[in-house]
């Protein structure tokens, strides 16, 4: 299907960002997928295009809606990109003074047995990259059973020392502490604390009606979920391989996966909604007259909380509380697959591309490109 833009959203200046969404398409490079761009406070690049689902023998499942079109309201697995969206949830709370950065988790979760305070577990140094006991893929609905196995885990190293993704721990780290301090699930939290006041289509453990929106995800090779994984027995295989399943089309393109709270990789979203979510925070925690967040909360929510090398993603990494800094000062998070989602506070942008077809992130690279060659 050719990429359509809707309303009056397509400013004629980034033409040739539309030009470049469409050639992802006409290459083959892109089945599915949604961009959209804010700039200087209001959106400017809105795109859809491709289907829902993809037929491709040997590397996609079988379509739930082969003919259907991508639309503004489908949703898609963004993975990694929801672990800013979760972060946002607990850092409302410490904002609104409910808890401290510097708490010790053990203090709001009792029995936690890890010395980790709120800070390291936002930035990724409180030694839990990995949940301690090995689980099948079913494992991904029962909450109480993953958070009691990272309550009684050992560190992998001393909190606060080093940093290593929590790659998929985090959601479970971060989402419980919400629990623990508020009553609510995370996803609760988030429809009604953050994506219901700023109007943003994105969440954690879709109902029915919002499942039947969403976009099968499909491999663009077939070698890309053993990629993703890298070397057996790693600590990024261990890290992304339990529970099993979070690779593999049959699980998340499943009700299961959907209707399950994983925050750190199962954020279901629009481009839409996740560029209006930075949009709010580039301006300072406010977004249409109604403030979630306080300018310092977002300063410091944004400010480098780590640098150094990243266990996990073995390289030099730029952790703040929730997202990844960049050395040109963006900050936002990419997810494996090709999703990612940013703000750009130099050039005053922000940027999200959601897709279905899962593969590297170098169609974003070009969109990126072309859209500062427009600025």
């Amino acid at each position: 299907m050719i990429p359509t833009a809707y309303g009056d959203r397509m400013h004629a200046r980034f033409a040739s960002v539309r030009d470049c969404f469409h050639d992802l398409f006409a290459a083959g490079r892109e089945t599915g997928a949604g961009l959209t761009v804010w700039y200087d406070g209001e959106p400017v690049i809105d795109l859809v295009g491709g289907t829902r689902s993809v037929v491709a023998p040997g590397v996609a499942v079988a379509p739930t809606g082969a003919a259907d079109p991508w639309r503004p309201d489908t949703l898609v697995n963004v993975y990694s990109v929801g672990k800013p969206v979760a972060a946002l949830c607990l850092l409302l709370l410490v904002d609104r003074g409910r808890l401290d950065l510097d708490d010790p988790v053990a203090a709001h979760w009792p029995g936690f047995r890890a010395p980790a305070t709120v800070r390291q577990v936002l930035s990724h140094t409180a030694g839990l990259p990995v949940f301690p006991v090995p689980r099948p893929a079913g494992a991904v609905a029962d909450w109480e059973l993953l958070c009691a196995d990272l309550a009684a885990a050992e560190p992998e190293w001393a909190p606060g020392s080093i940093a290593g993704e929590h790659a998929w721990t985090y959601g479970h780290l971060v989402g419980e502490l919400v629990r623990r301090v508020d009553g609510r699930s995370v996803g609760r939290f988030l429809a009604e604390e953050i994506a219901g006041p700023w109007r943003l289509d994105l969440g954690f453990g879709l109902g029915a009606a919002d499942q039947r929106r969403c976009a099968d995800l499909s491999y663009g090779d077939r070698g890309w979920p053993t990629r993703m994984l890298g070397e057996p027995g790693s600590l990024r295989a261990r890290a992304l391989g339990n529970p099993a399943g979070g690779l593999d089309l049959a699980v998340l393109n499943s009700p299961l996966w959907r209707g399950a709270e994983v925050p750190a990789v199962n954020l279901h979203a629009t481009a839409a909604a996740l560029a209006r979510l930075y949009a709010g925070l580039l301006a300072g925690g406010t977004l249409d007259g109604v403030r979630l967040f306080s300018p310092e909360l977002v300063a410091e929510a944004t400010r480098v909380q780590y640098d150094g090398p990243d266990l996990v993603l073995d390289r030099r990494a730029y952790w703040t509380l929730g997202m990844q800094w960049e050395p040109d000062g963006s900050w936002g998070m990419g997810g494996i697959g090709g999703s990612s989602a940013w703000a750009d506070p130099e050039r005053g942008y922000t940027f999200a591309y959601a897709t279905a077809r899962l593969a590297d992130h170098d169609r974003v690279d070009e969109l990126v490109e072309v859209l500062h060659s427009c600025l």
